[in-house]
């Protein structure tokens, strides 16, 4: 055998080995091809749903986010006729507290002058009685 015969049986048989282990990387890859597939197909079909309910979702916040928005006036006067109102009770409780200050002044000076003419009035009777 001449040496280009005995390298050309080398090739052979590490061509036939390249492909012993090529096969069966070719067959994973087919495999994973055809699992990937399989997934974008089912991502596909699942996922049109979920974009369209989230489009109905976002357009159902939009709505209540529009009616939010058109009820803040409301809310703000509401909130300014509170701060009003807090303001209004503020003043009559300073009122009442004001006349109850005076009728308490008026009546201990009522009782005052009662128990002083009480007094001016015996003593005038015990000085007419007494002459």
């Amino acid at each position: 055998m001449t040496l280009p015969g005995i390298v050309l049986i080398i090739i052979t048989a590490v061509l036939c080995i390249l492909i012993m282990a090529f096969i069966p990387t070719l067959m994973a890859v087919k495999r994973a091809a055809v699992s990937l597939s399989s997934l974008s197909d089912m991502i596909h079909s699942e996922l049109k749903p979920v974009i369209h309910e989230l489009t109905a979702v976002l357009a159902e916040l939009k709505v209540v986010g529009g009616g939010v928005a058109e009820h803040t006036d409301d809310v703000k006067r509401f909130m300014t006729a509170l701060g009003e109102t807090g303001d209004n009770l503020h003043t009559i409780n300073r009122s009442v507290g004001i006349v109850t200050g005076v009728l308490s002044t008026t009546s201990a000076w009522a009782v005052g002058a009662k128990v002083a003419g009480k007094y001016l009035f015996e003593r005038y009777l015990k000085k007419r009685g007494g002459k």
